[in-house]
Formats: structure tokens, C-alpha cells, sequence
């Protein structure tokens, strides 16, 4: 395919990955008053443990509005994530051979239940990290959180955390199709461990150590898988390669 054609390939995928997105923020709308019931649970949670009074707020006169769609758009997000990642999948199986496009849907039905694993740790830590940031409020005063700045907070976390899982699956992809080797994969570990600590840091607050390291130990683990499914992929390359060789000398 030419590089217009790889383009026009990639504006249509694009394409149908929005549609799934907005037919999908439709469910959301509709889940999305449960939804934000669930997300206010940690405030209910922090009157009851810490007896303090914790409120959610709606400063604008649209932001309960906002809030909802916002909502709407981020479940559509998730729900329609099987379609939006088999897109890029799709995309990249032209630089496959036909034995190695029958991997595409084992990296598929792998990237799915990674990415909501992935968002329900992020899920699973919410409380916790909720709990341990307002705890700082003196016992005197009020938590009142702005409901926009709040949901930015578990949207970041919970989609962050979801898209982390899904990255060793694409390390394998591109292992694959012969941009990356296992050998490179193994040397990169202190630098890949690093980068995982410091987006795990980054997707939870600065004073939660343990669920930064809670979110940082199954990627690493993850990391390492990658690596080691590369390196089988890799050692099976080289010995057909060598077969190929012996075959043509003899």
C-alpha cells in the first residue's frame, strides 16, 4: 500500500472507532446517573469513617449537565473499547505474514480484558487514594469537592491504569511485526520499570505509595510477560531462518 493509501486506511478506522464511541456514549448517557452514584460513594464513605462532613458541589449552573455528558462520553470510551482496539490491530496486521495474522485475535481478545482489568484496579484503588487525600482536611473544617475536578481525578486514574495494562500487549504487536526484538525488550527493563513507577506516580497522588505500587507490580509483571512471549517469538524466527539457510547451502 502506498503511504496515501495507509492514510486513507487510517482516516476510515478512525472513522469507525468515533461512531462505536458515540453510539456507545448513548448506553453511557442512560448508565451514567449509576454511574456517578458509584463515584460518590468514597465521599459517603469519608463522612461515615473519618466523621467529617464531605460534600460535591456544582459551582456552574451547567455543571451538573457537563458532568453528565462527560460521564456519558467516558463509558462510551470503555464500552466501546473492543472496537476502537481492534481498529488499531486491523491496522497494523498488513505488516504481518499469513501465519502470524491468526496472532491478531489472540492480541485482541488479550487487549480487552487487559484494558478493564486494568480500570477496575484503577476502580479498586479509588476509594483508598479518596480516604488518604482528605484525611489532610483539618477535623474542623468541610471537604467540598468541586464534581468536575473530581471526576477528572478517577477519570485520569481509572483510564490511565486501563490504557497501562494494554501496553505490553502492543510491545508483542510490534515484536511481531519486527520493530521491536526481545533483546531490546530485556535491556530497556530498568528503564521500562522506571517509566511504569513514574506513570504510575503520576496517575495516583504523590503521598499513596502503596497503591502506586499496588498499580506498578502486575505492570512490571505484564512488562516481563511481553518480554518473554518476544523472546520465544523471536528464538522460533531466528531457528526458521536458520533452517532457510541450511536449506539453500544444501
Amino acid at each position: 500500500m502506498s503511504l496515501g493509501e495507509h492514510l486513507i486506511e487510517l482516516r476510515n478506522r478512525l472513522f469507525i472507532s468515533a461512531i462505536a464511541i458515540v453510539l456507545a456514549a448513548v448506553v453511557g448517557w442512560i448508565l451514567s446517573e449509576w454511574v456517578w452514584d458509584a463515584l460518590r460513594e468514597p465521599v459517603q464513605q469519608i463522612v461515615e469513617s473519618q466523621s467529617r462532613d464531605a460534600e460535591i458541589t456544582y459551582p456552574t449552573i451547567t455543571g451538573a449537565f457537563d458532568l453528565r455528558l462527560q460521564i456519558a462520553f467516558t463509558l462510551g470510551i470503555v464500552i466501546a473499547s473492543p472496537v476502537w482496539l481492534y481498529q488499531v490491530f486491523a491496522f497494523l496486521v498488513p505488516g504481518l505474514n499469513k501465519k502470524e495474522r491468526r496472532y491478531t485475535f489472540a492480541f485482541f481478545f488479550t487487549a480487552v480484558p487487559l484494558f478493564f482489568i486494568g480500570c477496575a484496579a484503577g476502580w479498586y484503588v479509588l476509594p483508598n487514594i479518596v480516604a488518604l487525600m482528605t484525611s489532610f482536611v483539618p477535623s474542623d473544617d468541610v471537604s467540598y469537592l468541586d464534581a468536575k475536578i473530581y471526576f477528572d481525578f478517577v477519570l485520569k486514574l481509572v483510564l490511565a491504569i486501563g490504557i497501562g495494562f494494554v501496553v505490553p500487549v502492543f510491545l508483542v504487536l510490534l515484536n511481531f511485526v519486527g520493530i521491536l526484538s526481545a533483546e531490546t525488550l530485556i535491556k530497556s527493563w530498568r528503564i521500562a520499570i522506571l517509566v511504569i513507577v513514574l506513570f504510575t506516580a503520576l496517575a495516583t497522588p504523590a503521598a499513596d505509595v502503596i497503591s502506586m505500587f499496588l498499580l506498578a507490580i502486575p505492570m512490571i509483571v505484564l512488562y516481563f510477560v511481553a518480554w518473554f512471549i518476544s523472546y520465544l517469538h523471536d528464538k522460533r524466527v531466528a531457528k526458521r531462518l536458520r533452517e532457510l539457510e541450511e536449506g539453500l547451502a544444501a
